[in-house]
């Protein structure tokens, strides 16, 4: 029993090494983008929903109008979610400086609000490319026209851009940081080997046909999350070659770490709950098997305490996952120029086996909350 259980869990690891290798080589094969020698000629729509952004959508707002991407071919549109505080009234003052706002007014519940927003605000559009970014981010002055630069060199239809954390206030949100660089990288990677199956909403652009071409949300708005990683994959059934990761630090968009612990867990429930939805069911498999490599250092963690042989097999996959990780990591927190992050690691991967392990379950079984509303 001993013997199968160490080839079960060695069979794991083993996978899920090739996994990160696999991802070092997606991220590697990402190329810097080729400089575009002629000015923007794309007319750009910036999209983005917000709910109760108050304390932060006028910085958002303020760093969407300060970019050096000809404002005559920059068209900003914001849809307010039913916000029960100022956000509304701050969106309003920026009209005088061609900021758009729309208004959600819907009379039934909708349990996917976000993608019902997006979608009204591609209908009203006049862009070619959609640029989508949340309420509360942060970017530099090139977001924009490193963005357009690369769509108009390299013919795709969609683009995933780089999302990061910043201006962190605890070792908690210094390690959310160092986790969600992994994520970046994951969808990165997988773009980077010609296959693409996960972005960020935070910074995601697409052609307006291409939205209408796929049918938009229909059949994903279900889920009140997916309005990035859903829609990628029906694009990728499409244009499997047409979708590219822009890696270039000028188009980096800066967010938040989740300042609670409750907070952090509700964004990732809603993040897992998505893969019920995903089309690409190799995709499904290879995180069920990872899921159970997780599961595994788990139960061997615990049955150290009953017989030291299963520690020793605890601390194989431990130094295992640790080393191949950080080989991953280290280039692209260095894109990110937080390389100092990866000594976070050795802490990191115990809190994070049992959260991936407690998040595979709850995500598809529960619900959770986000922006005051309780949804699946």
């Amino acid at each position: 029993m001993i013997a199968l259980h160490s080839c079960i869990s060695l069979l794991l690891t083993g996978l899920y090494l090739l996994v990160v290798v696999y991802l070092i080589k997606g991220w590697a094969s990402l190329k810097r983008p080729r400089a575009n020698l002629n000015a923007g000629i794309t007319k750009v729509t910036v999209l983005i929903a917000a709910r109760n952004e108050e304390a932060r959508i006028s910085y958002t707002i303020d760093d969407v109008l300060a970019q050096d991407y000809p404002k005559h071919l920059t068209e900003i549109i914001i849809v307010d979610d039913h916000s029960t505080d100022c956000t509304a009234d701050i969106i309003r003052g920026y009209a005088d400086r061609g900021v758009k706002l729309l208004q959600l007014q819907e009379d039934q519940p909708l349990n996917s609000y976000k993608k019902k927003a997006i979608a009204k605000a591609i209908d009203l559009s006049t862009g070619e490319l959609m640029i989508a970014t949340d309420a509360d981010c942060r970017m530099g002055s090139k977001w924009l026209s490193s963005v357009v630069d690369y769509y108009e060199t390299s013919n795709l239809v969609m683009i995933s851009s780089p999302v990061t954390y910043f201006e962190e206030r605890s070792l908690f949100e210094y390690m959310q940081t160092l986790e969600f660089s992994y994520l970046i990288g994951i969808g990165a990677a997988f773009i980077g080997n010609g296959r693409a199956s996960t972005c960020n909403g935070a910074n995601f652009a697409y052609r307006k046909d291409v939205f209408y071409e796929v049918g938009g949300f229909k059949g994903i708005d279900d889920l009140a999350s997916g309005d990035d990683e859903l829609l990628l994959q029906k694009v990728a059934e499409l244009y499997p070659n047409r979708i590219g990761f822009l890696k270039k630090r000028d188009a980096v968009v800066y967010t938040h770490a989740k300042h609670t612990l409750n907070e952090f867990l509700q964004q990732r429930r809603r993040w897992a709950s998505k893969s019920t939805k995903y089309k690409d069911k190799k995709i499904v498999a290879l995180a069920v098997a990872i899921w159970l490599f997780n599961l595994s250092m788990l139960i061997n963690a615990g049955l150290g305490f009953y017989n030291i042989y299963f520690l020793k097999l605890f601390a194989v996959q431990f130094l295992l996952k640790f080393l191949f990780e950080a080989a991953l990591l280290l280039p692209i927190t260095a894109f990110f120029k937080r390389a100092n992050l990866v000594g976070l690691l050795i802490l990191l991967i115990p809190i994070h086996i049992i959260y991936f392990v407690y998040i595979g379950l709850m995500g598809n079984t529960s619900k959770y909350v986000w922006k005051g509303r309780t949804v699946r």
